[in-house]
């Protein structure tokens, strides 16, 4: 690896990806287990541990980066003293700087390569970006799967769920072909809720059962057709309110958006509806690719941009405070 060589680091609620260059080639490495948590909040010492462990594996040569970027999930509200993250890389892999910046920035930047526009990040749980990369910073959504994640993986598959378990209760509005996935999957329903509510990332087991809330679906259950089509319709509706202030161009990321077939008609008309000039552009790339780019641009990156933490050996490692517009 050359003294040059970067690293983007994806951290999301279906794990880390990881892609380091070092002019010879993108390398890519990956750990799908759970972002691990401490009382909700991402665990910042075993994340960089583990962040460390995909870099080494994946690239073994490498010894210096000039430059990382980490997207993280649940930034700012559930990532607390990200400077942890500098402490624990910094001196392991001789970095020149470090960006800790939402999950979303990257995300962005990896779906519309650093232009204007409004991007539906949307995996385990979902976030809705648009900005000019200047004065207009919009969220969407991103409060969790208590709170808010409409239409994201653990929003879908907790719908599904409920109607699978309606159905084993025999109540109106259940899904026999969702119930017999679920017993497929997890078992006995006492065996789902024990799962679930002693777990300590109960969003990930939901959106473990969106895959096969999509097999449902596809099978031509109209419950699983529903619950869908719904989030289409709810991850529209995030990404219209987030348009605030910009022209409407709209992207997306994140690996729910690998059920095109269910999800892009009700999320593209239902936009359509509010903003008939909206204008979709297939992302470019992935968070971990946008990662990439911010690595690149560590450096150089000014203190104007929210939803971002900078650290590097040239100034004294401090945080350039988050600003937000909304």
């Amino acid at each position: 690896m050359s003294s040059s060589t970067c690293a983007g680091v994806d951290v999301g609620g279906g794990g880390i990806r990881v892609r380091i260059d070092g002019g010879e080639g993108i390398i890519a490495g990956e750990d799908t287990s759970p972002v691990p948590r401490d009382r909700g909040r991402v665990d910042l010492p075993r994340l960089a541990a583990r962040v460390a462990a995909v870099i080494e594996t994946s690239a073994p040569g490498v010894d210096r980066l000039e430059g990382m970027a980490i997207g993280v999930t649940g930034l700012p509200g559930l990532v607390k003293d990200p400077e942890t993250l500098w402490h624990a890389l910094g001196d392991r892999f001789g970095l020149g700087a470090l960006v800790v910046a939402g999950d979303m920035v990257t995300t962005h930047a990896g779906a519309l390569g650093f232009r204007a526009g409004v991007v539906v990040a949307a995996g385990t749980g979902v976030i809705t970006l648009g900005t000019d990369l200047d004065g207009v910073w919009n969220q969407a959504d991103g409060w969790g799967h208590l709170l808010g994640d409409h239409g994201s993986g653990a929003w879908i598959g907790s719908q599904g769920l409920q109607a699978a378990l309606r159905a084993h209760d025999r109540r109106s509005g259940g899904s026999t072909a969702l119930l017999e996935h679920m017993t497929a999957r997890f078992g006995h329903p006492l065996d789902l809720v024990a799962l679930v509510y002693e777990s300590g990332s109960p969003a990930h087991h939901l959106a473990s059962f969106a895959p096969s809330v999509a097999e449902a679906a596809r099978e031509g259950d109209p419950a699983a057709r529903r619950i869908w089509a719904e989030a289409g319709r709810q991850l529209a509706q995030t990404a219209v309110a987030a348009a605030a202030g910009l022209e409407p161009v709209f992207s997306w990321g994140g690996r729910l958006f690998d059920a095109a077939d269910l999800l892009m008609e009700p999320f593209q008309s239902t936009v359509r509806a509010v903003l008939p000039d909206a204008r979709f552009i297939p992302p470019l790339g992935t968070s971990a690719d946008g990662a990439l780019g911010l690595a690149k641009a560590a450096a150089s990156i000014e203190a104007r941009h929210p939803y971002m933490y900078v650290f590097s050996r040239t100034d004294a490692p401090a945080v350039r405070p988050l600003r937000r517009t909304r």
